[in-house]
C-alpha cells in the first residue's frame, strides 16, 4: 500500500461529476489531519463544520476547528481554531443550538493515545459562533467521550449520549471495555445525571433521534467491526433496550442519523464490517509513542469479544429508512473506495478513509453532509433525499 493521494482544499461547493443534483466541496484547512466533522444547519441560513485538526490523532496539537458556508454562499470560510490545549489531544466536536439560541459546542480532550483519560470541554456563543466565550470542562469523569449532538424532548430535558472509555488495571486503552449511557439536564445543561444503556459494552458513539411516534431511537457503532445497533426508548430515555444487531454492516467507525421532517430517517455510514477486511490492527493509536512516564503495557488478547481495527472504511453510504429504523430499503454510495485505514499518519498521505460522517436536514430540505477524506480533508456533499432513492 504505497499509493500517496493529495487532496486540493478550496472550500469551492460545486457540482460532482456533472451531476448538478450533487455539489460537494472540499473545506479548506492548514492541518495535515482532518477528522471527525460535525455539522449545524443555523436558523439565518447559514452552516457551520467542526472537525480536530492537526499532525495526527492523538498528538497534542489536535485541536478544534470551525468552517462556516454563509447564506447564499457558494465557498466555506478559512477555518478558526477554538481549543489549543498543548498537554491533551482535543477531537469529537459536537455543535448544539439551545432553544434559547446559545450555541453550544462540546468536544473532548485526552492525553495521547489514552482514551480513558478524556473529559469533555464546551464553550458557548451567542452570535451563532462569530465570537465564543470561555473554554470550561463539562464532564470531569476521566474516559467520557462524546461523538453525537444534544436532543432536545418536549419536556424541556436535555439528552446527551456518551460512551465511557475503560482499560483493565496496567493495559492500555483498546476499546474492549466501553460502554454507552445517557447523561439527562433539567436545568440546560447546569447539572447531568448518568442513564446507563443496559447491556452495551462495544456499542458507542450513540446516536439518538426523535421518532415521529414520539419514541426514541438510538444508533450505534460497534467495537466489534460487525453491525450496526439499535436501542430504544418510550420513556424519554428514563430507560433503553439492551442494543441489538440491526441488517446494517459496521466497521467500528462511526455513523450519524437524523429525522427528516416527513419523518423518514437519514443515515450516513460504511457499508462494511470485520468480514471485509484482509489486515487487522492493534489499536487506533498503535503508530504514536505514549506520554513520558505512562507505564501502562500493551493489550492482551481476551477470551470472548475484543474491538477491531483496520476494517476498510469505505464505502461511504447514504440510506433511508420509513419505518422508524427497522429496514432501511434505499441506500446509495456518496464514495467508493477501497478505504484503506492501516495507518493514521496524514503527512504520509496513505490513508484512503471515508469515515465519521455528520448529516443534517437543511431550512429548505436539503441533505447536508460532511465526513473525513483520505483523513486529509473535511469533505461536504449536499444532496435531496430523492437522489438517496434513486439507483445510481
Amino acid at each position: 500500500m504505497s499509493e500517496t493521494l493529495t487532496v486540493e482544499r478550496s472550500g469551492l461547493v460545486q457540482p460532482a461529476d456533472n451531476a448538478t443534483r450533487l455539489r460537494s466541496a472540499m473545506l479548506p484547512s492548514p492541518c495535515p489531519q482532518n477528522h471527525a466533522a460535525n455539522l449545524l444547519p443555523l436558523p439565518d441560513g447559514d452552516l457551520l463544520c467542526v472537525w480536530f485538526g492537526g499532525t495526527q490523532e492523538g498528538i497534542a496539537d489536535i485541536s478544534i476547528w470551525c468552517s462556516r458556508l454563509a447564506k447564499n454562499s457558494e465557498r466555506w470560510s478559512e477555518p478558526q481554531k477554538l481549543s489549543d490545549d498543548s498537554s491533551r489531544s482535543e477531537q469529537n466536536p459536537v455543535l448544539f443550538l439551545a432553544p434559547d439560541n446559545v450555541l453550544w459546542l462540546l468536544w473532548t480532550a485526552q492525553k495521547s493515545g489514552n482514551q480513558d483519560t478524556a473529559i469533555v470541554r464546551f464553550r458557548q456563543s451567542q452570535d451563532f459562533g462569530k465570537s465564543w466565550g470561555p473554554i470550561a470542562t463539562l464532564l470531569d469523569k476521566p474516559g467520557t467521550f462524546i461523538r453525537q449532538p444534544i436532543v432536545v424532548l418536549a419536556n424541556g430535558n436535555w439528552l446527551l449520549p456518551v460512551f465511557y472509555c475503560t482499560t483493565r488495571p496496567g493495559e492500555k486503552w483498546v476499546g474492549n471495555e466501553d460502554t454507552s449511557a445517557v447523561k439527562i439536564s433539567a436545568d440546560h445543561g447546569k447539572t447531568w445525571r448518568d442513564v446507563a444503556v443496559p447491556e452495551s459494552t462495544g456499542c458507542v458513539h450513540m446516536n439518538i433521534t426523535l421518532l415521529k411516534d414520539g419514541s426514541l431511537l438510538a444508533l450505534f457503532r460497534s467495537r466489534w467491526a460487525d453491525n450496526i445497533y439499535a436501542s430504544r426508548s418510550v420513556d424519554n430515555g428514563e430507560s433503553w433496550s439492551a442494543p441489538q444487531p440491526t441488517e446494517l454492516p459496521n466497521n467500528n467507525s462511526s455513523i450519524q442519523v437524523t429525522t427528516l421532517t416527513n419523518g423518514d430517517l437519514a443515515l450516513v455510514f460504511n457499508a462494511m464490517s470485520a468480514e471485509g477486511a484482509s489486515e487487522r490492527r492493534l489499536s487506533l493509536y498503535d503508530e504514536i509513542e505514549d506520554e513520558e512516564g505512562d507505564t501502562a503495557v500493551a493489550p492482551v488478547t481476551h477470551a470472548g469479544k475484543t474491538a477491531f481495527w483496520g476494517a476498510p472504511r469505505a464505502p461511504m453510504t447514504l440510506a433511508i429508512s420509513a419505518d422508524g429504523g427497522r429496514s432501511w430499503p434505499w441506500q446509495r454510495n456518496l464514495d467508493e473506495g477501497d478505504g484503506y485505514c492501516m495507518t493514521n499518519n496524514s503527512q504520509q498521505k496513505l490513508n484512503r478513509e471515508f469515515s465519521y460522517p455528520s448529516i443534517k436536514q437543511g431550512l429548505n430540505g436539503e441533505l447536508h453532509i460532511a465526513y473525513t477524506y483520505f483523513r486529509q480533508a473535511i469533505k461536504y456533499v449536499c444532496v435531496d433525499e430523492a437522489w438517496a432513492k434513486e439507483a445510481p
